[in-house]
This record gives structure tokens, C-alpha cells and sequence, in this order.
């Protein structure tokens, strides 16, 4: 890990560098996260949907991986959304990723699928430097 940039509170943000081991070190930062957070429930499908991400991330770019999480008690100020979890990950490259269609003996091409059928919303914005890909995931029983 790069670095831990901040864990207090509602918001969790780390660093990872472009390597291999990335994947497996962004996992237990999150599933640690969730668990002081008290978010058990959701811990597996955030866990499985940031290493996707994060393994795009090293497939495709060059330089730190960011992810960052955020407990929010409602979304962008609408009460009917109701309380979520925002993550983030980002990098350097500014090409948006693309959906593909996995065929069956695929080994890869499912990671957006994953997120597109598992998340309440989602989508990518641009950065100064690079892009982010969010999602978001109704917080159960809050």
C-alpha cells in the first residue's frame, strides 16, 4: 500500500501501487473497513466489486490506484434513496472502461457486468488525472 489517506469517520482512503499484490491489499483494507464500520452485510459483494475494479485498474493503467469509501446517510440529499455506500477507484488513465460481453470460457470482460447487475447506481467521471469508477450500494436496516 502506497499509503492509507484517511480513515476517519463515514469516509475510508487509500493508495495502492500499480503491482500485482494491489488486489489482495485493497481487499483486506475494505472488508476491515466494513467490518469497524458494522457493514458485514454488504461486505462480500463490495469486497468481490472493488478487486474487480482494482484488477482493471492494473490491467489497463500505469501509476497509484485509489479507493475510497463513504458511508452516506442519504444520496445527494435525497431522502427516498435512503442511506448508502459510495466506492470509488480510481487511476491514472483517462479512457472510460467499456462494458464488453464475456463468453462463457472467458477469463475476463465480466468485472462492469458484476457491477452494473450488483450496484444501485453507478458510473465514471473524469479527474484531473485519470478517471474514477463508483458505485453505489443500499445499506440494508439503517
Amino acid at each position: 500500500m502506497i499509503g492509507v489517506i484517511d480513515t476517519d469517520g463515514e469516509c475510508a482512503e487509500w493508495a495502492f501501487p500499480a503491482e500485482p499484490g494491489a488486489v489482495r491489499t485493497a481487499r483486506h483494507a475494505v472488508r476491515g473497513t466494513l467490518h469497524s464500520w458494522g457493514l458485514e452485510s454488504v461486505g462480500e459483494v463490495t469486497v468481490l466489486l472493488v478487486s474487480e475494479l482494482v484488477t482493471n485498474s492494473l490491467r489497463y493503467a500505469s501509476g497509484p490506484i485509489g479507493v475510497r469509501l463513504e458511508r452516506r446517510k442519504q444520496v445527494d440529499g435525497d431522502p427516498s434513496l435512503g442511506p448508502a455506500l459510495l466506492v470509488e477507484v480510481s487511476d491514472p488513465l483517462p479512457d472510460p472502461p467499456r462494458e464488453r460481453a464475456a463468453g462463457a470460457d472467458d477469463e475476463g470482460g465480466r468485472g462492469l457486468y458484476l457491477v452494473a447487475v450488483s450496484a444501485r447506481r453507478w458510473g465514471t467521471r473524469h479527474g484531473k488525472s485519470g478517471k474514477t469508477v463508483w458505485f453505489e450500494l443500499a445499506l440494508p436496516g439503517e
